[in-house]
């Protein structure tokens, strides 16, 4: 586990990740044809992740929010699923959105991307599918890749915005990343 203090690194962008966490949890999503399609797309690619990734038995959802994924992720009975989240609030938010038998099957924590609140090889697998849309600064990245590699002992299941820009596009807050910044950030 690590009991340093929170790095400059951390401070910053968990100030401005609480701000947009809070927005994009807040925010409603209209309910139509092509946002239940999205939807159904992401669940068959996150089944897909699992497979590829062996089916983990211990998965750690970092950055978990309001559990989005976490119906999906009990699917595999004898999985044990770790969630964490910066957010006391979140959490406490999260609780609100599941019955108690998804609830049940999910230990939530707080904890900073940062510093991961396990010690080194503690997981299976970590689930990130909604936090590297956000992180806007390569050395943030690389930072929170580093504490994935110290946490997880196999797999990362990981969601990015690859494209040809690292520069918010206009209409979303979302970060597109450079696809050969990221695979050189995976390399190291």
């Amino acid at each position: 586990m690590s009991s340093q203090p929170p790095s400059t690194i951390e401070l910053e962008f968990a100030k401005r990740y609480d701000r947009e966490h809070a927005q994009v949890c807040g925010d409603v999503r209209p309910e139509g044809a092509l946002r239940r399609l999205l939807m159904w797309r992401e669940k068959r690619l996150v089944r897909k992740a699992l497979k590829v990734a062996g089916e983990p038995g211990l998965i750690l959802d970092v950055a978990c929010g309001a559990g989005r994924f976490w119906p999906l992720l009990i699917e595999h009975g004898n999985r044990v699923i770790l969630a964490a989240d910066p957010s006391q609030g979140m959490l406490d938010h999260a609780k609100t959105h599941h019955p108690a038998p998804v609830l049940a099957r999910i230990q939530m924590f707080k904890s900073s991307v940062f510093s991961i609140d396990l010690s080194e090889n503690a997981v299976d697998s970590i689930f990130c599918m909604q936090l590297f849309h956000h992180v806007h600064d390569s050395d943030h990245r690389l930072a929170i890749l580093r504490e994935f590699h110290r946490v997880s002992r196999d797999t990362l299941i990981l969601s990015v915005h690859v494209g040809r820009s690292t520069a918010p596009r206009d209409d979303s807050q979302r970060v597109v990343v450079n696809k050969d910044e990221i695979e050189a950030q995976f390399a190291q």
